[in-house]
Parts: structure tokens; sequence; C-alpha cells
């Protein structure tokens, strides 16, 4: 290996993921032009749908290693809060999903104080309880959000607008959502303050000896991450139509997140957005083949087992570390050709001639 091939190879390895970023977004782009109906149109809003909130959780899960179940709370208030202001304060239904978002955000900072004291399973019971309060309140507060009979959301476009151009429109805006969340999440992870949230994520206690404001880097991550997953329900909301409490705030959602997170590697950008799309499509062909069974459930409960036991860091991981052992390893020295070897050494022999005839 020449003293140039780890660069190099640093080089190739920077040229393949841009020519793989730019071939995600015209994949991404042509995807609507390429759908053969409107039913596999709608199916990739969902799996887009999906990777927002994935990537969403992924700001807590995949920084300080806390794993929420209940995040569900957030995309579903994010959900109510859009319709709510749209049929109740009459505002535009775009201004009022960025209103959903801050508002649940501001609501995350005094959850966050709370819930973010306490650790491991003490966290998790934490966060599914917000999620069951909030289920039965919403069920319960019938005059208000609908109840149990739900929540009907006028859509934001006109009545002109066929179904499969809406599904084209709302494909794209989760696509530019899902852009701007990852993005934050690339821009953090690349920062002071990532490399903070990163040593509590390895050791908590260390990081706060060191004097990392654990405490602080936690609750700031964690408002960002309900911020892009109330703007994910909410954008969902205005796509749909229709609101359900039973739906929006169930602790399925929220293990769907953790799943496709854990599926593509919690701790790279794109890992979650890899593990959207197979959950997604494994999701949704389950419940077009088999209905209202809940074959979609036993199976994303055996896909959750494979990961754990054969992939525990994740899919995108595994494979990196793959091409790691694979690749070449850079050198401290210059390693020489047979061929350089063979001359010195027929250089290192003649030398000891000389020397001994020298003596001689």
């Amino acid at each position: 290996m020449t003293g140039h091939g780890p660069r190099g190879g640093r080089t190739a390895v920077r040229a393949a993921r841009l020519v793989g970023l730019l071939a995600l977004i015209a994949l991404v782009i042509a995807f609507p032009s390429m759908a053969p109906d409107s039913f596999i149109l709608s199916v990739g809003v969902v799996i887009m749908s999906y990777a927002v909130l994935a990537t969403s959780w992924n700001f807590v899960g995949g920084f300080t290693g806390y794993v929420s179940l209940g995040h569900a709370s957030y995309s579903g208030l994010g959900g109510y809060a859009t319709a709510l202001l749209i049929l109740r304060a009459d505002v535009n239904p775009w201004v009022a999903m960025i209103l959903a978002g801050l508002i649940v955000a501001a609501i995350a900072v005094p959850v966050g104080i709370a819930s973010l004291r306490v650790r491991g399973a003490s966290f998790v019971i934490v966060s599914i309880a917000l999620v069951l309060i909030l289920l039965l309140v919403f069920q319960s507060w019938g005059t208000f959000t609908g109840g149990s009979n739900g929540l009907r959301i006028p859509r934001p476009f006109s009545d002109d607008v066929l179904r499969p151009e809406q599904h084209e429109r709302f494909f794209y805006l989760h696509a530019a959502l899902l852009a701007v969340a990852l993005l934050c999440w690339w821009a953090i992870n690349r920062s002071r303050f990532g490399i903070g949230l990163k040593a509590i994520r390895e050791d908590e206690d260390k990081a706060q000896s060191l004097g990392v404001p654990t405490f602080a880097y936690k609750l700031v991550v964690f408002v960002i991450s309900a911020f892009f997953t109330a703007l994910a329900g909410g954008l969902y909301a205005l796509w749909f139509g229709f609101l359900d409490p039973i739906f929006q705030f169930s602790i399925l959602v929220g293990a769907y997140m953790v799943l496709m997170s854990l599926l593509g590697g919690i701790r790279s950008l794109f890992g979650p957005l890899l593990g959207a799309v197979i959950v997604g499509y494994a999701m949704e062909f389950f419940k077009a083949q088999y209905g209202d069974t809940q074959a979609h459930l036993i199976a994303m409960g055996a896909l959750l087992g494979v990961v754990v036991l054969f992939m525990p860091d994740g899919i995108i991981p595994a494979l990196t570390n793959l091409v790691n052992r694979l690749r070449p390893q850079a050198a401290s020295i210059r390693e020489l050709s047979a061929a350089e070897l063979a001359e010195q050494r027929r250089e290192a022999e003649a030398a000891d001639d000389t020397k001994e005839e020298v003596h001689r």
C-alpha cells in the first residue's frame, strides 16, 4: 500500500456516501411518478411519516441512550393541537401545524424536567404513563376533542385537488420535514453539544464529573425531539383528515419508533430512515394481505427479536463494521512491494560481502 492509500480510501468512502445521498434524493423525488397507483403512493406517505417519527425519536434515543416508549404522546398532541387550532380558532392549517409544534415543545419542558430525573426502566415507565394519561383525557373530553368519536379535519387543499394529487403533495411535504430533521440531527452530531450528549449516552455519571451539564443537555434535546415529533403528527393529521385518540395515543406507535430506529441503527444518521422503510412496508404488506388480523404485530415482534439477537446496533452499523473489516487498514509506515524487498535484500547481502572482504 502506498502512502496515499488511506487518504485515497477515505476519499472513496466520501465519494460513495455522496453518490448514495444523491441516489436517495433522486429516488424520493421520482417515487410519486413511479408509483403504479394511488394506494402505493399512500403507502409511501405512511412510510415517510414513520421516517420522520423515527428520526425525531432518535434525537433522544440516539444521542442520550434514553429509550422512550411514550413518544406517541407528542405526535398525538401535535395532531390534536393542529386540528383544534384549525377548527376552534380558524388558524391557517400550515400556521396551525407550526404553532402546534411550538406548543408541544413548551409542554415537553415540564415533562422533561420531571421525567429526565430518572433513568432506565423508570424513564420507560414514565413515558408510557404519559401516553395512557393523554389517552384517557382525550377520550373523556368529548365536547372539546371529539372523544371516542374522533375529530375530522378539513384538508388544507381545495376540493379540486384529487386524492392522488394530495398524496403526492403530502409525500413531498413529509420528505421536506424529514430533510430538516436529518439536517438538524447531523448538525448536532458534529457539534460540541452533540459530543456532550454522546458522553451522556456512554457514561452519564462520568460525563457529569467531567463538567458536562447533563440535565440541561438532556432537556434541550428532549424538547427538540418533541418538537419534530409534534410536527410529524400534525402533518399526518392534515393528510389523513381524521383523528382517533385510541390510535393517536397508542403505545404501539412509540414502540414502532423504537423498532425502526434500532433496526436501522440509532447511532447513524440514516438508520431510522432505513428502519422506517423496512418496518413501514412490512406493516402495510401484512395489513393488506391479512386484513384486520394481528399478523402485523406478530411480524413486528419477530423482527424485533431478530434485531436484538443478531444486529443489536442495527443494520447500518453492522454493514459499516463489515466494510471496515474488509477494507485494507492504514499502516503507520509505507509498506514495500515484493520487488522492493528483494532489491533491499540484495543490497544488504552485497554490503555484507563488502564488509567481509575489508576484514580479510
